[in-house]
């Protein structure tokens, strides 16, 4: 099971979910107190298992409500994906993929690492 990783910034707190390998699956925002950060994930908790993913890397997309997936090309040409809550802010974002695949399993490994993650603080 993953881990989401709380650590103090120079600025605030963010966290990390990490994948049972200990690999960054999901980033936040910097948030500038604690309790704001465990708001954060407790928001990628109820929303990612149930979010619908939106492709913006083909032309002519379907536009999905939030909370969403948001899947789109970067400018340096790699494949990301954030998560917006129901009130359209994003509560997270991925590193950049090579290839769609990589990033639609990333989607998916948040979508079940929210379920059964812990909470720990660095």
């Amino acid at each position: 099971m993953g881990n989401f990783v709380v650590k103090k910034t120079e600025s605030g707190f963010s966290f990390n979910l990490m994948s049972d390998n200990n690999e960054v699956i999901a980033t936040s925002q910097v948030y500038t107190t604690k309790a704001a950060c465990l708001k954060g994930i407790e928001s990628v908790a109820d929303n990612a298992p149930f979010a619908p993913i939106e492709d913006q890397t083909v032309a002519n997309y379907d536009a999905e409500e939030n909370p969403k997936f948001e899947v789109y090309k970067d400018k340096a040409g790699e494949i990301r994906f954030r998560l917006k809550a129901g009130n359209g802010e994003i509560i997270a974002v991925s590193e950049g993929y090579k290839a769609k695949d990589g990033c639609l399993k990333g989607i998916d490994s948040v979508k079940y690492n929210t379920i059964w993650s812990d909470i720990v603080e660095k």
